[in-house]
């Protein structure tokens, strides 16, 4: 699983609050969380679980997405941002299953990134490999 970045994290939280016009209080009670955790969480003192950050997003009204980009747990939109908002979004899943498929996506996405790189590395070494090999016939 990726480190999360309780630092940045953190502060994205406090903005996003402050731009929601929600005290601590408030949003600590949206997401049942207490405030004491919450505070820690802004600070970056604390990491928070997915299911946590879910709450918060909830809380704050934002897509639980965002907060795991924000976190590392999700690269940012990686794949088709319709195949990720509708997972996000579906609500016959738990947040847990949205989350799982979410990182499976993501990982899906990363390993064919990859694959299409390698081929591609691949690809122009053999277009070297060719063009010595001309220029050594031609020699």
């Amino acid at each position: 699983m990726a480190v999360i970045d309780v630092s940045g994290l953190g502060s994205f939280i406090r903005d996003q609050r402050d731009q929601a016009q929600m005290s601590l209080r408030q949003l600590a009670k949206a997401a049942e969380v207490s405030n004491p955790y919450l505070s820690q969480v802004e600070r970056g003192l604390r990491k928070p679980s997915a299911e946590i950050l879910s709450r918060i997003a909830q809380g704050l009204r934002i897509s639980a997405e965002s907060l795991y980009v924000q976190a590392g747990i999700l690269s940012d939109r990686a794949g088709e941002e319709v195949v990720t908002t509708a997972i996000a979004s579906d609500q016959t899943l738990t947040q847990r299953q949205r989350t799982t498929l979410l990182q499976i996506y993501a990982a899906f996405q990363a390993e064919n990134s990859s694959n299409a790189e390698n081929s591609s590395n691949e690809g122009n070494s053999s277009n070297a490999e060719s063009e010595e090999e001309n220029e050594q016939e031609g020699k």
